[in-house]
């Protein structure tokens, strides 16, 4: 068993006393006495720390687990499965169906992904200037025919 740092600061009181020693006229005696009374204080604060430090444990443990409970509250009819991409700019579509491509933004030089309903229309915004552009649909097997 392993004692605590106040049962360690009293063994150390318990063995200055049995020394006996005159606190009165020894230097030394008043030096180590001050030195233990300290050291009892320190212990004691040690002590309180590590309570306090326990009911916070206590508390983040019934704050994680209400939490817990909330998201299976609020999350329970979710699953990233489930999440319709095709929602995210109005543009999209559905990704699920539309097959995509990889565009360069003529303005920004950013790579853009588009779907084939953003083709059939024609027109892009770019998310990431802002900047719309058209698009002028080739199909490459006619490209390499007509060369």
């Amino acid at each position: 068993m392993t004692m605590t740092i106040t049962e360690k600061v009293a063994y150390l009181k318990g063995l200055a006393d049995g020394l006996e020693l005159d606190k009165e006229s020894s230097k030394e005696a008043k030096l180590l006495a001050k030195v233990i009374d300290i050291l009892e204080d320190i212990g004691l604060a040690v002590e309180d720390l590590e309570d306090e430090i326990e009911a916070v444990e206590e508390e983040v443990d019934a704050i994680s687990e209400d939490l817990e409970d909330v998201e299976e509250l609020v999350f329970e009819d979710e699953d990233d499965d489930d999440f319709d991409f095709g929602s995210c700019c109005g543009q999209c579509g559905d990704l699920d169906d539309d097959a995509f491509f990889e565009i360069e933004c003529p303005s920004c030089g950013e790579d853009i992904v588009i779907d084939e309903s953003i083709l059939d229309i024609g027109e892009v915004t770019c998310p990431n200037c802002g900047d719309k552009f058209s698009m002028d649909l080739v199909d490459e097997d006619e490209e390499e025919e007509d060369d």
